[in-house]
């Protein structure tokens, strides 16, 4: 019988020699990429530590003692074979990045005290088996970035679009119906741009010489009739070349 890969063995050693200082100060655990298949239980000797990066592994499952780890801000899961998380990752209120990017994660078994993590500002749940995201999100008020592609989303609730601080949401490759896809792309048009109308007697002396000057010209464009023995008719054309110019020289390139 053929045997699988041999499951390496993290020593407390080897996890001490992993850690680095961050760029802010803080200590940063890395044991990304060491061919784990099981949470290190030695590494709860090191909970001092504000990062930890157990990406690109395949372990299968993180453990309630995760919660001891009390100072982390950033916590990188991504690339696993995590099926659910445990309800304790609510408990680490500190975090403020959360990736669980690329695992076998479902609605289901997202844990319901994620919502607890009020610091968050990065939350990536990108390439998931998730069919729809918990209301609840919404109460993540400190969310900057949330990733949700890859995944087999058909909306997205409107308690987490409209997050106060949210600057990204990365929702592609997901089944969102037409509809769906035309209501996000006009509430983006909302958000983006305002018209504002005035009368006349509103504007300045300059900004009503100038409102005018363009009036002008549109109707000068609108009255302009081309000659049929000068122009021919592109009627396949599109714009810009549906407007084509008297000198047909002006569109070549030179």
């Amino acid at each position: 019988k053929a045997k699988g890969p041999k499951e390496k063995t993290i020593t407390l050693k080897t996890a001490k020699n992993s850690i680095r200082v961050s760029f802010d100060g803080g200590l940063r655990l890395d044991l990304s990429k060491m061919g784990i298949t099981t949470f290190p239980k030695c590494i709860l000797k090191l909970t001092d530590v504000n990062e930890l990066d157990l990406s690109r592994n395949m372990i299968k499952k993180i453990p309630s003692s995760i919660e001891k780890f009390e100072k982390l801000r950033w916590l990188d899961l991504h690339s696993n074979q995590l099926e659910d998380l445990p309800e304790a990752i609510g408990t680490l209120q500190n975090l403020a990045y959360l990736n669980i990017c690329n695992n076998k994660l479902t609605t289901k078994n997202l844990p319901e005290k994620l919502i607890l993590l009020k610091n968050l500002r990065v939350l990536n749940l990108g390439l998931n088996c998730l069919d729809s995201i918990p209301t609840t999100l919404g109460s993540l008020k400190e969310l900057r970035e949330i990733g949700l592609f890859d995944n087999a989303l058909t909306t997205i609730p409107k308690s987490v679009k409209n997050l106060p601080k949210l600057k990204k949401l990365n929702a592609e490759r997901n089944p969102f119906p037409d509809s769906t896809k035309q209501e996000e792309q006009d509430d983006s048009i909302k958000h983006k741009e305002t018209l504002h109308l005035v009368q006349e007697k509103d504007l300045c002396s300059s900004c009503l010489k100038m409102c005018r000057g363009e009036r002008d010209k549109l109707n000068e464009l609108k009255n302009m009739t081309p000659s049929p023995s000068k122009k021919p008719s592109f009627s396949l054309l599109l714009t810009p070349n549906s407007s084509a110019k008297d000198n047909q020289e002006e569109w070549r390139v030179r």
